[in-house]
């Protein structure tokens, strides 16, 4: 009997901390007194330090031969400085203090995905029946946490945020480990994933998809408020497209399979093709909870098969290196290029606006993911992926 259950309670309780700190912690900063541009400056510091520190967290697992106790430190270390950064109120001070917590708390997710991807893999088990319940997490908290801070106040942020996060801890300790690769990775080596082309392809194209995704995760709740909707709207939209994605991800073994992840990443694309256009065009938030469905199509297929393929391009020694600095990708880079670009249009426009521009970016993004496709099949490994995958249909 495997024991994949106690990894699946580490992603539940580690992905509903992480609600606490995407949802709140701007409010928490407001409360402190800061401005916006401020707390705006506060806010690209956690996607910026991803950027450096998943690669770097991502080699040393792989370095060590081990992601379960590299994540545990990581967690740890998110446990300990997240509590230096809810004591301090001093606008440059938390500038270091968040770049040292998110150097810590950004891996962790990533970490926690290339986990579950190893276990899935080595169990027989679809990595989307494990990976939802970070999802379902997400979205309990969302719920839950609002209340809860409602009742204890705001300022105490940390001891929510720090209850959930030792009980993702502690099942962290008693779940499966990836068995080690056989091959000793090196520096060398995953310094030389730089300059593999068909890897870095991939990385643009996962951008200037991803990077129309991060711009919808900061900046969905102001487009709500200038629709005339409310907090409460908000936090709906959000219930509505974790929901969607765990869905997603559950149901994963009966999809997954049936065609090669580029079919499905280009499919992911069309439709987010299609959500920004139909975002842009809504006149009330009332559309919007109702295009919150595609959230779990667009992300939930998109991310769970590239996350899986990029593993495919990368040397099995080198897979959770491969995994993070794809992650820093999808999320570090996109989301600081994502909230400065985001920002700089709704200065110069409305919110609105910016969702014809993430169409924009997404259709040239399909395009590429066209082009990608047509690259990868034309090389021996795509040949051999495209025979295995028609073998399974």
């Amino acid at each position: 009997m495997h024991q994949t259950w106690k990894l699946k309670g580490m992603l539940f309780f580690f992905h509903s901390a992480m609600t606490i700190i995407i949802s709140y912690m701007p409010v928490y900063f407001q409360a402190l007194g800061l401005s916006g541009s401020q707390i705006g400056i506060l806010l690209a510091v956690g996607p910026f330090a991803a950027i450096l520190s998943q690669p770097f967290w991502g080699y040393m697992s792989d370095r060590w031969k081990t992601v379960k106790y590299i994540l545990i430190a990581c967690l740890s270390g998110a446990l300990i400085i997240g509590f230096a950064v809810f004591q301090m109120n001093e606008f440059v001070w938390l500038i270091f203090l968040l770049y040292a917590f998110f150097t810590f708390m950004s891996p962790a997710g990533a970490l926690g995905d290339s986990l579950a991807q190893k276990v899935s893999y080595e169990r027989g088990v679809s990595f989307g029946s494990i990976r939802m319940w970070g999802s379902l997490g997400f979205g309990t908290s969302s719920l839950v946490s609002g209340f809860i801070l409602a009742e204890i106040g705001i300022g105490n942020i940390y001891y929510v945020y720090a209850f959930l996060l030792i009980i993702a801890i502690l099942f962290c300790t008693q779940a499966p480990d990836s068995k080690p690769s056989k091959k000793k990775a090196s520096l060398k080596k995953a310094l030389s994933l730089g300059k593999d082309p068909t890897l870095a392809l991939f990385l643009t194209m996962i951008f200037l998809i991803s990077l129309t995704h991060r711009m919808n995760d900061t900046f969905l709740g102001l487009y709500i408020v200038e629709l005339g909707g409310n907090e409460t709207v908000i936090g709906t939209a959000w219930f509505i497209g974790v929901i969607t994605e765990a869905l997603v991800f559950a149901t994963s073994a009966f999809w997954f399979r049936r065609f090669h992840p580029l079919t499905f990443i280009a499919f992911a694309a069309f439709l987010y093709v299609i959500r920004w256009l139909f975002m842009g065009m809504v006149p009330s938030p009332n559309e919007i909870l109702v295009l919150q469905v595609l959230h779990g199509l667009t992300f939930g297929i998109f991310y769970l098969t590239a996350f899986q393929f990029v593993a495919r391009l990368v040397p099995e020694e080198l897979t959770s290196t491969g995994h993070l600095l794809f992650i820093s990708v999808f999320f570090g880079m996109s989301g600081v290029v994502g909230s400065l670009l985001g920002g700089a249009v709704i200065d110069a426009f409305m919110v609105r606006t910016l969702y014809y521009w993430m169409f924009g970016f997404a259709l040239i993004g399909l395009a590429g993911s066209f082009i990608y496709r047509t690259i990868y099949f034309k090389t021996a490994q795509g040949q051999a992926d495209k025979k295995r995958v028609q073998s399974q249909s």
